[in-house]
């Protein structure tokens, strides 16, 4: 097992981040799935068009800024700028916790437009695909909190875990922006 370790740290690949995409590869199918049983759902008919909330759009926009926002904080991290770095993943938090605050408020305008959670299949699966979306948004922000706190209490150094365990939550914050996009044009032009 050691020398598999080994081999793939030689290569360039951390057995952790090899797991974290793993972990992603299996969220990637279970989202397939979803939207896969959408396709399929949608053409049976009854069908209920709506028009997605704007506040899914302006949660868009956040989620794109706070990938820009931690992809910079772990450059600023590598070249050892404490207050840049500290900053920025700072602000990736907060970008994160109103991606949240936006999708909920997109539910919470569906729900004023008539669309229900247990009313049309329609606006069931955009409550549930955008929900469980959310649900891993909320992963991240655990792990996002958990380096503010070390952030906080830990003196700025550039070893190989830390480096590791950042890396893992850069990688898995993109994931979900780039997850999220797909599932915004998904409803779009479904």
């Amino acid at each position: 097992m050691s020398n598999i370790t080994e081999n793939s740290k030689a290569r360039g690949l951390e057995p952790a981040v090899f797991g974290l995409w793993v972990g992603i590869g299996s969220i990637v199918m279970m989202f397939a799935a979803f939207t896969s049983a959408y396709i399929v759902r949608q053409a049976q008919g009854n069908w209920l068009e709506f028009r997605l909330p704007e506040w899914f759009f302006y949660s868009t926009l956040i989620i794109l800024l706070s990938s820009l926002t931690i992809h910079y904080a772990y450059k600023f991290y590598l070249k050892g700028n404490t207050l840049r770095y500290r900053q920025l993943y700072l602000l990736t938090f907060i970008l994160g916790l109103g991606f949240v605050i936006t999708q909920y408020l997109g539910w919470t305008a569906m729900h004023a437009g008539g669309v229900e959670l247990t009313g049309n299949p329609s606006g069931s699966f955009v409550y549930v695909i955008s929900g469980v979306h959310a649900l891993h948004v909320l992963g991240g922000l655990s792990a996002l909190a958990v380096g503010v706190l070390m952030m906080a209490v830990l003196p700025h150094r550039v070893t190989p875990r830390r480096k590791t365990r950042f890396k893992m939550m850069v990688h898995y914050w993109h994931f979900v922006d780039i997850l999220w996009i797909y599932l915004l044009l998904f409803f779009m032009f479904q």
